[in-house]
């Protein structure tokens, strides 16, 4: 059987995913979908409506950027998902040194 007329729908949280890996050259990514937290809210439509995240990134392009310009990149990055019901995105953006050097400073206050 082949795959003719076959769709393939990725959850938005994917596609958040894969074009943040794609474009800014992600070394670590973890999104969370809180869009339960805002049902009510006018954003919100559905159960299932994928309109509020939380967002981790590290990435190397990031570096000697301000956090400002760092929030653009990925917004920038996100257009798309902006443009079609992404509502709100909760960003920690990081260099690999700042995440390294918390991690280092994590583990030192644990010994």
């Amino acid at each position: 059987m082949g795959s003719r007329g076959a769709t393939v729908l990725m959850s938005r949280a994917n596609r958040i995913k894969t074009t943040l890996q794609s474009t800014l050259e992600a070394a670590t990514i973890e999104i969370e979908d809180v869009s339960h937290q805002h049902a009510g809210h006018a954003a919100f439509k559905g159960n299932n409506a994928e309109t509020h995240f939380n967002l981790k990134i590290v990435s190397p392009k990031f570096t000697g950027q301000t956090l400002l310009k760092r929030h653009r990149m990925v917004y920038d990055a996100l257009a798309d998902e902006l443009s079609s019901g992404l509502h709100a995105l909760s960003i920690v953006a990081k260099t690999p040194e700042e995440e390294a050097a918390v991690a280092s400073a994590t583990a030192a206050s644990l010994r």
